[in-house]
């Protein structure tokens, strides 16, 4: 299982990349496996403010639609629009190619309740 130990996690399998007051948000290998093939990815729009533990958008595979939930609060300041022509860059691509939105933090303190890789990984052999 790919866990790149520079990103922290959620328990609802989102990443998070922390960089000067913004993160990008995506969601991990696991996810994606448990999923199966991704067939559509909705999104919300630059300008959106997201909260924390609420959904933002959603994934679709050949299995079912899943949500996805805002592991932070902030405005979405960019969307990857290469995902809704690419939806299997999720499969193909989680931490790379597959981001999904970079929000501008509203509430930094937010960041403490997010796991690192190691309790993450932890999580998912449970």
């Amino acid at each position: 299982m790919n866990t790149p130990k520079e990103l922290k996690y959620t328990k609802e399998h989102e990443w998070v990349k922390i960089e000067d007051g913004k993160a990008t948000i995506g969601i991990t290998h696991f996810a994606q496996s448990e999923l199966g093939d991704i067939v559509f990815v909705e999104l919300p729009e630059a300008g959106d403010d997201i909260t924390k533990d609420q959904p933002f958008g959603s994934v679709e595979s050949v299995k079912t639609v899943s949500e996805l939930y805002a592991p932070l609060s902030g405005k979405v300041v960019s969307v990857n629009e290469e995902l809704s022509d690419n939806p299997e860059f999720v499969n193909e691509s989680p931490y790379e190619q597959a981001w999904m939105v970079v929000i501008e933090l509203t509430n930094e303190a937010e960041l403490e309740e997010l796991l690192d890789a190691d309790a993450y990984t932890q999580f998912i052999e449970q």
